[in-house]
């Protein structure tokens, strides 16, 4: 007789989902919520025990994490990509690491290890698409012209959780936080992404157009999950995690021209899927461990309400272009967090890199932000009403004079060449940051280097952070002196070419003064964070850390000019080597 005991697992898991599904609807509560009840209804944490294998709820888990995966490649085409644009992207990007910051700082705060910080700062970074979509479309809300917004926010945020996971496997995986690692990872992961595009765009597309030719929908389906499986198995067999090869697999059959279909066919796979992953989630999960972290979980809960409905409403309204009441809605909708973050907490423990407390901690936070989602997303007229009679008159003003002027702010027959301009500063910016970036990612591995290679070198490791961290520091200097010299630059284009005098007449001169300072101010508090974010790996203690800051800002201050040439100089040799012509044949 043949063993059923995953056959057994998996029926109690569908029924269950199935009961909860009718029963929550009836009542008109989160259905979501419903299938992480009934896996702890049906779990080992009750006295019936229905399901108790967990090598059989990992494997649940790990199969609907897959077909998440594949889905979200499936909705992230390459013609969504070219048409999400570089705003909503930038306002992802801004939000998501501003909440992975805040996240690793309260963990901090809490007394955690970094590398226990970390994987908290991912568990609260990354919004759930499947609860924010759900959400909108058991209100009615999806024709509301905020949602284009906020599903460009989801889909680039997608494209950060694939990276996200990624890394963090290999943190997971060594133990610690390893800088170099994670460089090397990411190197190989892109590697793995451009092999995978192209040899896929090469030939799956047509592959499955050709077998959709038949007609055949059971031979389209079973194609369609023999591709993402075996893309699966690659990626794990490259070091990779599984969810990147699922994903680049939905990406891949989505430029097929039969990708409507597919998703038609896909969905219910998706959707049955899902409802076994979320069950899954509360077949791991010890209530009584969930009620020993219920503090915890409301401060984080309240962590990411309050952080994610203003990091998503400020870099949607400051990067996205959405007027104020627009970025508020969207900022509501996405404060929780869902089915990743599980996935993050599932990570860092099956790896032994966290404390298995992180798991109920993640939970607790998500149920707890699902259920004040009804009452975020139902009355943001109230919410808006509120935070508008108590906001200081000055920044009501400001919000309304930004929003006019990013709706002003296309380039037009009479500004071409000032938006030429703005596009060579924004180049310029982005390259010196990314030279910044290389410094410390350098000093970071030089951190971990020094010991393993030099051992000769015997100093302390705060005396060793302390040096690689001000020499980092001081190397960046021509960088970051530039950086907020060209965004000066870039304050007084912006306000020349966004406040018209035909608009604002009188207060044209003023608001132009304002915005052209508050765009180098901006630069400056950026630019702070990521120094900080950079430097964590290597920081020192905090009295050697403000003593260095105050030398590094005497420095900056006593050698600006010297650092500006220096700087201008290393720009003409670069440009000198890009632009030069080869030298004629003798």
């Amino acid at each position: 007789m043949h063993d059923l005991d995953f056959i057994r697992d998996l029926a109690f898991v569908m029924l269950g989902a199935g009961v909860i599904t009718v029963l929550f609807h009836r009542l008109r509560l989160p259905v979501l919520l419903g299938y992480i009840v009934a896996g702890v209804l049906i779990g080992p944490h009750t006295p019936w025990k229905l399901v108790t294998d967990e090598r059989t709820m990992r494997e649940i888990a790990d199969l609907g994490v897959l077909l998440l995966m594949f889905t979200l490649g499936l909705d992230f085409s390459l013609r969504k990509l070219r048409a999400l644009g570089v705003r909503v992207f930038l306002a992802a990007l801004a939000e998501v690491a501003l909440m992975l910051w805040l996240g690793i700082e309260a963990g901090r705060l809490a007394g955690w290890s970094s590398r226990d910080a970390l994987f908290l700062g991912g568990v609260v970074c990354l919004s759930s698409t499947m609860i924010a979509l759900r959400n909108l479309g058991d209100r009615g809300l999806k024709k509301k012209p905020f949602v284009p917004m906020l599903v460009g926010l989801l889909i680039s945020e997608e494209v950060l959780t694939v990276v996200l996971l990624t890394v963090l496997s290999v943190v997971a995986a060594g133990g610690e936080v390893a800088p170099d690692a994670a460089l090397s990872v990411l190197g190989r992961m892109a590697i793995f992404v451009v092999a995978a595009l192209i040899a896929g765009l090469l030939l799956l597309p047509r592959l499955l157009d050709w077998i959709a030719a038949s007609g055949r929908e059971d031979m389209l389906l079973v194609a369609v999950l023999g591709i993402c499986f075996a893309s699966s198995l690659l990626a794990e067999i490259d070091g990779l995690s599984i969810a990147l090869g699922a994903f680049l697999a939905g990406v891949v059959a989505a430029e097929a021209h039969c990708a409507p279909r597919i998703v038609r066919l896909v969905q219910p796979v998706r959707d049955m899927f899902a409802a076994i992953f979320f069950v899954a989630i509360g077949l791991l999960l010890d209530p009584g461990a969930l009620w020993a972290v219920a503090l915890p979980a409301v401060g984080l809960a309240l962590l990411v309400i309050f952080g994610k409905t203003i990091a998503c409403g400020v870099s949607v309204f400051l990067f996205g272009g959405a007027n104020a009441r627009n970025a508020l809605r969207v900022g509501l909708s996405m404060a929780q967090i869902g089915e990743f973050s599980f996935v993050i907490a599932s990570l860092g423990i099956a790896g032994g890199a966290v404390d298995a407390s992180l798991y109920p901690l993640a939970v607790g936070t998500s149920i707890l932000c699902m259920a004040a989602m009804p009452l975020l997303t139902g009355r943001p007229a109230a919410i808006e009403k509120g935070l508008h009679a108590r906001a200081p008159r000055w920044l009501r003003t400001l919000a309304t004079s930004y929003g006019d002027w990013t709706a002003q702010l296309h380039p037009s027959g009479e500004n071409l060449a000032i938006a030429r301009m703005l596009r060579r500063f924004l180049w310029h910016i982005g390259i010196n940051v990314l030279l910044v970036c290389a410094v410390f990612a350098a000093g970071a591995w030089l951190q971990n280097a020094i010991p393993r290679y030099w051992p000769q070198f015997a100093l302390s490791e705060s005396a060793r952070r302390s040096a690689i961290w001000a020499l980092a520091l001081f190397l960046s200097l021509p960088m970051l002196i530039a950086t907020y010299r060209k965004a000066d630059a870039l304050g007084m284009l912006l306000a020349e070419l966004g406040i018209r005098e035909s608009v604002h007449g009188e207060r044209t001169d003023a608001l132009r003064r304002v915005l052209a300072k508050l765009v180098p101010l901006a630069a400056l508090l950026g630019l702070a964070l990521l120094v900080n974010m950079l430097g964590t790996a290597i920081l020192p203690p905090r009295g050697v850390l403000i003593v260095v800051l105050v030398f590094g800002a005497a420095t900056a201050w006593f050698l600006w000019s010297g650092l500006v040439r220096v700087h201008a100089r290393m720009q003409a040799s670069l440009r000198d080597l890009i632009e030069q012509d080869p030298e004629p044949p003798p």
